[in-house]
């Protein structure tokens, strides 16, 4: 359906140090190691747009991991509707107590819909990826938010050249703090520009969530950056 080629273009692999430490954080090299991943979120994490829950990227990210690590469990924190905010004061907390080797994080899009100024998803932004650096010991993935313009919920609207720009900063929020605290980055923006307007087969009913095949082409770019760090 879509070209494999292109997902290697969709992984910005930013391998920085973590904070506070030397060195590259890595999943367990023991196959045998209970790996815990955490997943943080809005409706994507929880999988709306998805006919089950293991056909969303997080399932689907599960079932690879189990595959590598027979033992790993998943815990999905995600909430349909969740802003930076509600990440921050009602999920965080939860993931850091459950001391993760791997948190996936997808927010954003909610913060536009709201009208949340950048500033503040910024300092909410700033605010979880520096705990998950300073307290936990974690591989962080987080994805650049797709092009919201191109959905169909907001193609031909006036919103759109709006939602398009917001989308643009807010991702480069996302490039900057990722950077600062080791995360890695996979960028859906660029992926969601070149694949949506061709394949509507990519979201669901509601013009909008991902489908099935959407949230398993979500994986598959999720994946690539989480294989760079997996231990040998």
């Amino acid at each position: 359906m879509v070209n494999a080629v292109l997902i290697a273009l969709g992984v910005l692999a930013t391998a920085c140090s973590w904070t506070g430490a030397a060195g590259v954080r890595m999943l367990p090299a023991d196959r045998a190691a209970e790996v815990v991943y955490v997943a943080l979120g809005d409706s994507t994490v929880e999988g709306v747009g998805a006919t089950t829950a293991g056909n969303n990227y997080v399932g689907r990210l599960d079932a690879r991991l189990r595959d590598r690590y027979p033992r790993a469990r998943t815990v999905n924190l995600g909430v349909a509707g969740a802003t930076s905010y509600d990440v921050r004061d009602g999920q965080l907390e939860r993931a850091v107590a459950l001391k993760p080797h791997l948190v996936t994080l997808s927010i954003g899009p909610n913060d536009i819909t709201a009208k949340v100024p950048v500033k503040i998803y910024a300092e909410n932004l700033e605010a979880i990826l520096g705990r998950l650096a300073a307290d936990t010991q974690a591989v962080v993935v987080v994805n650049l938010l797709p092009d919201l313009a191109v959905t169909p919920r907001f193609r031909n609207r006036d919103s759109a050249p709006l939602v398009g720009r917001l989308s643009a900063e807010f991702n480069d929020v996302v490039t900057r703090l990722a950077k600062r605290h080791g995360a890695l980055v996979v960028d859906l923006y660029e992926a969601s520009r070149r694949e949506v307007p061709g394949h509507p087969e990519l979201l669901a009913a509601d013009g909008y969530h991902p489908s099935d095949l959407g949230y398993a082409r979500w994986a598959e770019l999720m994946w690539d950056a989480v294989r760079t760090r997996l231990g040998s």
